[in-house]
């Protein structure tokens, strides 16, 4: 079966332990670490967003400084999921979504919603986020993924839901949150969470070879083995775009990471 592309990345570009030679080289200017990070890499989380708004012209800016097939992934704004009710949402959501992201254009990616540890699954109030999640804006395709850190939604009916809206469920390999690996959506969204500054490609060197394999299976319409999954079904079969991020506690490790499992998936 014919592989979708496979996009490896970091959250963000500015990070001053990356410079003067861990990851940026030394001397680079700060104003051209995304000109840099954007051709070692193949996509990056901005996490900027979910903090505060910016302007379309920042995000167009953004988008003529990397290289065509680069894909950057937006964080929706905590003003839209850290809240009781989500159902009230909606303002917030409209205001994300119109500040400007689709200036990214054809370098958009999904919008990436995350929720607190804390937040439980509450069956119509996250129905009512989902059908608050517009898919297109001026007339630019939105695609959604959703990270849920609370083990309540580890069943049946939220996976269906995620699956009926279209929204893609974030598989993330972290030490303190349960995952749940199920696929959704029509393109596949990991975080490996559990990396640590210890070891040079964040991941111990031999786990590397899983997450290559697990890349190219998801990419290709397939299941990756030894994942939680609630599910014993596999997914329709079909070619996936598969994101992929390196995003751990330090985080000094993680473009060495990124770098290292693009060359793995590219052998």
């Amino acid at each position: 079966m014919t592989q979708s592309p496979i996009r490896i990345g970091i959250g963000g570009w500015t990070f001053e332990p990356w410079r003067g030679g861990a990851f940026y080289p030394e001397g680079l200017s700060q104003k051209r670490e995304l000109e840099y990070a954007s051709r070692a890499l193949s996509a990056i989380e901005i996490n900027g967003t979910y903090y505060s708004g910016f302007k379309p012209a920042t995000f167009e800016g953004w988008a003529k400084t990397v290289p065509d097939g680069f894909v950057f992934t937006v964080k929706g704004s905590r003003f839209c999921t850290n809240r009781k009710v989500l159902a009230d949402a909606g303002e917030s959501v409209q205001k994300f979504v119109k500040q400007g992201i689709v200036e990214l254009g054809d370098k958009l990616g999904p919008l990436f919603w995350q929720f607190m540890a804390t937040k439980k699954f509450e069956r119509e109030d996250f129905q009512a986020f989902l059908d608050l999640l517009p898919r297109e804006e001026a007339g630019v395709k939105l695609r959604h993924a959703i990270q849920v850190r609370h083990e309540s939604f580890a069943v049946p009916e939220f996976v269906a839901m995620c699956r009926n809206a279209g929204v893609a469920l974030v598989y993330a390999d972290s030490p303190q949150y349960p995952a749940i690996a199920d696929v959704t959506g029509d393109f596949v969204y990991a975080r490996l969470e559990a990396g640590e500054d210890d070891n040079p490609f964040c991941y111990p060197e031999d786990e590397l070879p899983k997450w290559a394999a697990a890349a190219r299976t998801w990419a290709s319409g397939g299941r990756p083995e030894g994942l939680p999954y609630v599910e014993d079904q596999d997914p329709p079969a079909k070619p996936r775009e598969t994101f992929i991020f390196f995003i751990h506690g330090g985080k000094v490790r993680a473009p060495a990471a990124a770098q290292e499992l693009v060359r793995r998936v590219s052998d």
